[in-house]
Formats: C-alpha cells, structure tokens, sequence
C-alpha cells in the first residue's frame, strides 16, 4: 500500500513549481470571498429580517456586530492555531463551521438562533481573513507582494461586490433567510482547493505541533469581554442610562489594562523561560516598531469608517431614502466592479509608490465620498440613483488605494517570524475598529433621528427629517477618515523589505 501523498509546504512547491503561490493564494481566496460575503451582505437583508421578529434598531443591529464581535477576538488565535494545527486543519476546520452556521441561520426559527449562527460564522471568519496576509509576505518576494495583493483584492471584493446585487434578488424573491445559504457553494469549492494545495505545515514552512504551546486563554477572555463591554458601553450611551453606559465603558478600560498587563508579563516568561508557559496572544514588543504602530491606528480608524458605512449605506438607502432591496444591490454594484479594477492596478503600484501615498489618497476619496452624501436630494428623484452610484464609486475607488497597501505596507519592518503575529494584531484592530463603528452608526443615527423627531421606517416616502439625520451621520465618517490621514501620513518606511522565504 503506497503511502499518502506529502502535503507539506516544500512538497508542495516541488510538486507544482513557481506557479504554486499563485495556486495557494487562489485556494485562500474562495474561503475568503465567502467570509467577507457573510459579513457584508447581511446587511441588505436587516429590514426584511427586523420586521419578521420584530426587532427593534439596537437588536437588529447585533446581527452585524454579533459577528463583527466574534470576528474581532478569534483574529488573535490565528497565529497559534496555525503553528499548532498547521495552514490546512485551521483553514478547513474554519470553512465548516462558516458552512454550518450559514445554515443554521438560514433555517433558524427564533432570533436568539440566528444571532447564535451568525456569532459562529464570526469565529471563523476572522481566523479565515487573516491568513492570507501571511501568505502574501511570506509566499511572496517584496516586488510580488503588492500585485499579490492587487490579485487577491480584485478576486476577494468581487464577491462582496455581485453579493448584495443577487442577495437584494434573493430578499425581495424569498426573503431573508435565502441570504444565510449565499456562502455554501463557495465553502464546498474551498474544501476541494484546500485538499489539493493547501500545506499541511504551519507557517514558514515548519510541521504542526498538536503538542506546542498552549492557547492564551486568560488574554483571550479579556480581549473578548473588553470588546463586549466596548460595544454595551457605547449602545448604553444612548437608549440606556448613564450609569449602565459609564460601568460598561470603564470595564472596558480596566480590562483594557489588564491585557496588556497580562500579555507583557507572559511574553517576559516566555522570553525568559522558552520552553514553558504559552505565547502572548499579541506580542506588544511589535508596537515599538513605528511603521507597524502608525498602520495600527489607521487601520483601527479606517475600520470604522468602513464597517460602520457598510452598515449604514444600505440602511439609508432603505428606510432613509425608501428604496427596496434590489434596488441597493443594483446601485452598489458598478461601485464594487470599479473596486476590483482599481484594487489590481493600485497593488501594481504599492511595490513601486510610498505607503503613505497610497493610502492617504485612499482616505481622502473615502472621507469625500461621506460628505457628498449631503448633496443627495429626496425632492429630486431623478438625481437619488446617479448620485449613489457616483459617490459610492468614489469612496470605492478609495478602497482600492488602502486595501492592497496598508497591511504590507505596515508590516514591512517586521521580521519574518513576526509576520503571523503582525497580520493578526493588524486584523484584530481593524475589525475591533469596524465593530465599533458599526455601533457607533447606529447610536449616531438614533440620537439624530430623536434629535429631529423621526423614526426609521423601511419604504414608503423619504421624509426631510430622517435623510437629515442620515446625512449627519455620513459627515461624522467623514470626519473619522479625516482624522487617519495624521497617522497615514507616517507610514514611512525605516529598513528595506526582507525576502521571501
């Protein structure tokens, strides 16, 4: 009986020659797609799914930070789930339980299920979305990366771009479980690539170790409860009371510092004592680096604009400007398809222009494409759809200059055995940052709307009040775009890019 084929990460290199990166990328890609599809699309279906339970804006709301959530702390376990069970076992171990959870949700009776499908789906599409990053900077030479990343880019955000044009379809035509069901066909392809060019090995091209060093549960719980606190605290702030919102707040500080407390004295013991304890579940020593700081903040920043207006947009044009849901996946689809070309040609550009450039232009278009929002007129309706169309076009258009640069770009002072570590901690904070935002749009919103007396409504007549609390809201975006531009115009450089491995 012959033995099994070797799936190692050498073996595999041998096996398929030069073009194996560009298989392995591919591979991670589909698992991908599907995650940032189940973290997008959801969103056209809120209304639909609101009036089915009859929920309320700040419960409806946890469907998306219920997974924002989720998402946000298993970013942290990336890299020791892949140094402990290797790139294959965690990425397919992840894929099933996407799978799953979108068919618990899309069968779901009650809200607490579906909010309980979509907290799975977040588990492990924050493990997902990490790992390519690590495969780019270490798959890659430093001339390849940023069109690995264009490439990648332009094949991930065609997903999330088509997704809410058929999932709008799938709304108005069956409803809103239908959406759950959208990422099936993409975790059954990602089983079949995983098997034929995923490595079994962890990264740099080491074997597993089932025995390794053990998880950093104590930080991990605290990561989770001061995100829980982050987001209980904000919506307490209004709706709730200032006591409930004050405790939640401050619990989030104090378990705040004891994260850091904690993971700088497990990574002091585990310098001092190598073969003990467990690795800290983010390696603070990398924030000394400036370049990787400065891509923190904006990354954080930029995290909330983004996930905050992927909420807000489709909720705007919905119940602010009575549009239906097919409606919103047609105006949102040109955007996505400039997305994915302008995404390719600027990682062309990210091994070639500074950072800082890139993303600071990004920024700029992004913050612009907010504030237009305010010239969007309900008395004309001719002028409602060409003007969506164009301004999220250009705030699109200024995705494509941040997505292919910012994580490569803040990471290449790093050296290679800090990459996994770094791609998680960038991750984490962008995502920690999307989650707030996305809390943040909606307390915005509902003191805006109870500032002008309106109440949300899905379809019917756009009334002045509710567009004017809406278009508040997308000014405060702006403003938070501004503000990444002071750290975006830092990420300079400081040593040249290490070479791939």
């Amino acid at each position: 009986m012959s033995p099994p084929p070797d799936h190692s990460l050498p073996a595999l290199r041998e096996r398929y020659g030069e073009r194996y990166r560009w298989l392995l990328l591919l591979s991670v890609m589909v698992g991908t797609m599907a995650a940032i599809m189940s973290s997008t699309i959801i969103n056209v279906a809120i209304p639909d799914m609101s009036h089915h339970f009859a929920l309320g804006q700040e419960r409806a709301q946890w469907v998306t930070s219920g997974f924002m959530v989720a998402m946000t702390v298993s970013m942290l376990t990336t890299p020791w789930m892949l140094a402990r069970y290797g790139y294959r076992r965690t990425y397919v171990g992840c894929m099933w339980l996407l799978m799953a959870g979108g068919l618990a949700g899309g069968f779901a009776s009650t809200y607490p299920l579906v909010l309980a499908a979509r907290v799975a789906e977040g588990l492990a599409a924050g493990v997902v979305q990490t790992i390519p990053a690590i495969i780019i900077l270490r798959a890659f030479a430093p001339n390849e990366q940023g069109r690995a990343s264009g490439i990648f880019g332009m094949g991930v955000v065609l997903a999330p771009a088509v997704g809410p044009s058929i999932g709008g379809l799938l709304v108005d035509g069956f409803g809103w479980r239908s959406i759950f069901f959208m990422v099936v066909p993409f975790c059954l392809a990602s089983f079949w690539l995983a098997h034929r060019f995923v490595p079994t090995s962890s990264p740099g091209g080491t074997s597993a170790n089932p025995q390794g060093s053990g998880l950093d549960w104590r930080g991990l719980l605290l990561a989770a409860a001061g995100t829980l606190c982050l987001l209980n605290g904000l919506v307490e702030l209004h709706g709730g009371t200032a006591t409930a919102a004050g405790a939640l707040l401050g619990g989030a500080v104090l378990a705040l510092v004891a994260f850091v407390a904690l993971e700088r004295r497990t990574l002091q013991n585990r310098r001092q004592h190598p073969d003990q304890g467990v690795d800290p579940l983010m390696n603070l020593s990398l924030f000394k680096n400036r370049l990787f700081t400065m891509g923190s903040i904006v990354a954080f920043i930029y995290g909330i604009a983004l996930f905050g207006s992927t909420y807000l947009l489709p909720v705007y044009m919905q119940s602010g400007l009575g549009l239906s849901a097919s409606h919103v996946g047609t105006i949102l689809l040109p955007a996505g398809l400039v997305l994915a070309v302008v995404i390719a040609g600027v990682g062309r550009l990210a091994d070639r222009q500074p950072t800082r450039r890139l993303v600071s232009i990004g920024l700029l278009l992004l913050s612009a494409s907010f504030a237009l929002m305010v010239t969007i007129d309900p008395g004309r309706p001719a002028q409602i759809i060409p003007l969506l169309v164009t301004w999220a076009i250009v705030g699109r258009i200024g995705l494509g200059f941040i997505l292919p640069s910012l994580n490569i770009g803040a990471m290449r002072d790093l050296d290679r055995a800090d990459i996994a570590q770094g791609a998680s901690v960038i991750s984490f904070l962008r995502m920690l940052g999307g989650s707030a935002g996305v809390s943040l749009c909606g307390i915005v919103l509902e003191w805006r709307l109870a500032a002008h007396g309106a109440q949300l409504a899905t379809g019917g007549v756009a009334t002045p009040a509710r567009v004017t609390a809406f278009e508040e809201t997308f000014l405060m975006l702006a403003a938070i775009c501004a503000l990444a531009l002071t750290a975006a115009l830092r990420l300079k450089a400081t040593s040249k890019p290490q070479a791939s491995q």
